[in-house]
């Protein structure tokens, strides 16, 4: 099972650096929750929690358009029976390298809540 769920992670990375917003949504329920620093610091009445695919394509179509270099260099994958773990860099144009760990939560091969740490 752990190797389906680093699977979907593999997915998750290969659609989110292609800026393939459908692929990507097609991995997560249609309920799914998700959490971000990022998405508390540009959009602070969230308190950095969007539910729902349509909410999570609003925010990564904006984040797609602002910076169109955005990329994720994976450094890390770890999962177990309903988890993966990521550790990737995230990489800009212009700006620092940030790292960051994600943890998506698997129920019935979708994704029902992805939390992002920045660090």
């Amino acid at each position: 099972m752990s190797k389906y769920l680093e699977q979907i992670a593999i997915n998750w990375f290969e659609a989110f650096n292609t800026k393939d917003l459908e692929r990507l949504l097609a991995l997560y329920h249609n309920e799914a929750k998700h959490f971000s620093p990022k998405l508390k610091l540009r959009q602070p009445e969230t308190n950095g929690l969007i539910s729902g695919k349509e909410a999570m394509r609003i925010w990564w179509q904006d984040a797609f358009d602002r910076l169109p270099s955005l990329h994720y260099k994976v450094t890390s994958i770890t999962a177990n029976s309903d988890r993966v773990f990521m550790e990737y860099i995230r990489q800009v144009n212009n700006e620092e390298d940030m790292h960051i760990a994600e943890v998506l939560e698997i129920k019935d091969n979708q994704i029902i809540f992805s939390r992002v740490y920045h660090g």
